[in-house]
């Protein structure tokens, strides 16, 4: 029998603990021989730098790939994504198709995003193209809704380089980072309200590329009824989903935190949009998660020893168009209800489950599919080996003249390639 595997962690929450100490794994200290570490992002930056030279054995596994950032920085992520375009464009793939306007019919899924102050000059380019439009700000390596704001003035953002005692955009170093988006202002309202939903994403692999998705996602509902009036573009109530933000309102809710199940959302929209239409949304956000990390897979240093949950934060509009607005490393685990607590408890379980599959002591040299009935509220998302596979037999049974069937036809309503061909 093969010893007990041994945890340690940086982040003292009890929904990891639980999950931890259920399975009878013993709790070390970090220097310390470990199994498991649950660590913080500051904690993997130094684990994984250089001047440590920090090398994990093969029966150590840990909670992020070491440059993660590339995704769930917000300026990288977007950065990583229009690379992604331009290649499939060089490439002449069918992804990379235009409109008569030359916007991406499949990639466009970022709101127009520019880096400030780098691309200033390119972005009052497009500010007066329309200048009728909201833009939001935030800092890039900053998360809870920290040090955002909206703009729809030149002048707001020439006083917000002043007041960061910057006397020029030229000057890059002495500054924080921001980016500047399109602000999405026809966001889908329920009750009037604005929310964004947060689905958890479960990456074991990046190369191949093969992601989780859980099944128990939640909407975030700001407390303040939504209004598009340029008067209320200070109010964060009204705009900002952000738990850390909405739990100082007025209006805002103990009991259910301001949350809604996504099951929840679903069961809405089939009742006030249809099935068809539902089907099809959910099917989009799927399908840009799964665009995003394709694009960030070939610079992710694709350790054997790491995993990572993404917390992916989408905003559908009103015209049920999903966009991807960010991606968290560190997903909150503190539990602002007990739906919430719950949920949290069973994320961690389920995904210890699929990681270290029977709770034993971890072998990186095993690439172990985990069987489906450990997968609990996840289900597989995208796996590129079997996709390449299905891709390959498909071809050969079209050459042999063989009908391919449903498979190797494209979608009729999004000229995407159909559901099965990248699942």
């Amino acid at each position: 029998m093969a010893g007990k595997l041994k945890w340690v962690t940086d982040i003292e929450k009890s929904v990891l603990i639980n999950n931890f100490e259920k399975r009878g794994w013993v709790q070390v200290t970090e220097s310390e021989d470990w199994n498991f570490y649950w660590m913080s992002v500051q904690t993997i930056r130094n684990c994984f730098s250089v001047e440590n030279g920090f090398r994990l054995s093969d029966d150590q596994l840990v909670n992020h790939f070491p440059n993660h950032y590339e995704l769930t920085r917000k300026d990288l992520m977007v950065k990583n994504i229009k690379r992604y375009r331009k290649e499939q464009e060089k490439e002449g793939s069918p992804l990379a198709e235009k409109d008569e306007n030359g916007k991406y019919l499949y990639l466009d899924f970022v709101p127009v995003t520019f880096m400030l102050p780098a691309d200033y000059n390119l972005f009052v380019e497009e500010f007066r193209k329309s200048p009728s439009s909201t833009w939001i700000m935030k800092p890039c390596g900053k998360a809870q809704g920290k040090g955002i704001f909206l703009i729809n003035k030149l002048s707001q953002i020439k006083k917000w380089s002043r007041d960061s005692k910057t006397s020029s955009f030229v000057s890059q170093s002495s500054k924080e980072a921001y980016v500047i988006s399109l602000y999405i202002d026809n966001p889908l309202l329920i009750g009037g309200k604005k929310f964004d939903l947060r689905l958890y994403v479960l990456v074991t692999t990046y190369r191949p590329l093969k992601c989780y998705m859980y099944k128990l996602g939640f909407c975030r509902f700001c407390t303040v009824k939504y209004t598009p009036s340029t008067s209320e573009l200070d109010n964060m109530f009204v705009h900002l989903t952000n738990v850390a933000i909405q739990k100082h309102g007025d209006d805002y809710n103990q009991v259910h935190g301001g949350k809604w199940t996504v099951s929840n959302l679903r069961l809405y929209l089939e009742s006030t949009r249809g099935r068809e239409v539902t089907d099809k949304l959910f099917h989009e956000i799927h399908w840009i998660i799964v665009q995003s990390l394709k694009a960030v897979a070939p610079v992710m240093n694709n350790d054997k020893h790491c995993f990572e949950c993404y917390g992916y934060d989408i905003i559908i509009d009103d015209k049920l168009k999903p966009w991807l607005i960010e991606v968290n490393a560190s997903p909150s685990l503190t539990s602002s209800t007990a739906n919430d607590r719950i949920l949290k408890y069973n994320l961690i379980n389920d995904i210890l489950n699929i990681v270290v599959p029977n709770g034993e002591i971890p072998d990186c040299k095993l690439n172990k599919l985990p069987p489906t009935e450990v997968l609990g509220h996840y289900h597989l998302l995208y796996d590129e080996e079997a996709a390449q596979a299905d891709g390959a037999e498909r071809d050969l049974k079209s050459r042999g003249g063989q009908p391919t069937g449903v498979k190797g036809s494209r979608a009729k309503d999004s000229g995407r390639p159909a559901m099965t061909t990248w699942k």
